[in-house]
């Protein structure tokens, strides 16, 4: 049995609720980190790590963070691009009004004025759920993408416009603006993504993570059990927003080199939402497979088909994306609601089985 837990015992409270406690949990986990950190920077090219693997960090961290919100705490959000956009305005700012300082710390701190602004307009989440929060997060959108335009303090009185990454360096070596090159700039994405994972990771196994839950499943029987709602709702709201500021700030100053506010815009929300709905509500690794899947699927469309002598344009690429992945959304809400994870859930009680039939 190639995925077994019979003979895997434990002699300890603390060992029990590890937060791997099967080994071939322990070696996957090993494996892919093992992936990651070595066998792609020794073998892929820059163009697959600016094309290809830092913007499926950048938005796998963006799914997290719209994952606490939506699929642990139950609370629907279409703000995401735009609290993401606040963490690149604001890391731009700090970069530019102490440009000695690390940019990395700059890009952790962002987070925290995300948080803050996540925490206002969660607010109504006391009074409102469902499809009225979601309004009022898609007004919180707006509004914040219409600051982005309209206060150009934000972008430094930028005739375009848009915010520009300045050269910065961590240890000698150049991680952000146009000199950068792409491998400094992906350990850099990765080291962040991983570390705010497994963090956020093991606050899912607390206190917090599973009032989150309660609050999700039925907020009024955890209310009589001594949730405060109005607390546990704001913290989701605020953790959630860090989350997609780093990610904002990390998709500008590591990815893109320059912004402007069209890139926080309402189809990065849709975007970041549908990453989460394919990936799997309530699960941190649906969001890595629906960040991988939504990501790479149209150059997929757009490579393989060339590979074979076919080509394709671009617009048609788009038009198929559009239609795999709606057609995709609907069966997954129809079929199996929680996505790529509950799959993988399923393979892994087969595989406990296997030879022997399930």
């Amino acid at each position: 049995m190639f995925y077994r837990e019979a003979g895997q015992f434990k002699t300890s409270y603390q060992s029990d609720q590890a937060m791997f406690p099967i080994l071939q949990d322990r070696i996957g986990m090993a494996v892919i980190l093992a992936v990651a950190f070595i066998v792609v920077p020794l073998t892929a090219n820059d163009f697959f790590l600016t094309s290809i693997m830092i913007p499926f960090l950048v938005f796998s961290l963006a799914a997290i963070g719209l994952n606490v919100l939506t699929g642990f705490c139950g609370q629907l959000s279409l703000g995401t691009g735009a609290f993401m956009g606040v963490g690149a305005y604001a890391a731009y700012k700090l970069t530019t009004i102490f440009p000695d300082v690390n940019v990395v710390l700059f890009v952790l701190i962002s987070g925290f004025f995300s948080a803050g602004i996540g925490a206002i307009f969660g607010l109504p989440s006391l009074r409102i759920k469902g499809l009225y929060l979601a309004v009022t997060t898609l007004a919180a959108q707006f509004f914040l993408e219409w600051c982005f335009i309209r206060i150009p303090w934000l972008y430094n009185d930028n005739a375009s416009g848009a915010i520009e990454v300045p050269k910065r360096e961590m240890f000698g070596v150049i991680v952000s603006g146009a000199e950068a090159t792409p491998l400094a700039r992906y350990f850099v994405v990765l080291g962040i993504t991983v570390f705010i994972a497994f963090l956020i990771a093991n606050v899912l196994r607390g206190r917090i993570g599973r009032s989150w839950m309660m609050i999700r499943d039925m907020d009024i029987a955890a209310e009589l059990m001594g949730i405060r709602p109005l607390q546990t709702k704001l913290m989701a709201f605020a953790v959630s927003s860090y989350i997609c500021g780093v990610a904002g700030a990390m998709m500008v100053f590591f990815w893109l080199n320059a912004a402007e506010p069209s890139s926080y815009s309402i189809n990065l929300s849709f975007q970041i939402l549908f990453m989460v709905i394919l990936g799997g509500l309530g699960s941190l690794s649906g969001a890595f497979l629906g960040a991988a899947f939504i990501w790479i699927l149209p150059v997929m469309l757009k490579f393989i088909p060339s590979a074979i002598g076919l080509e394709i344009g671009a617009e048609t690429v788009e038009h198929l994306t559009f239609m795999v992945v709606g057609g995709l959304i609907i069966f997954f809400l129809i079929v199996e609601p929680h996505g790529f994870a509950r799959l993988w859930q399923i393979a892994k009680q087969k595989l406990r089985v296997w030879p022997f039939p399930y």
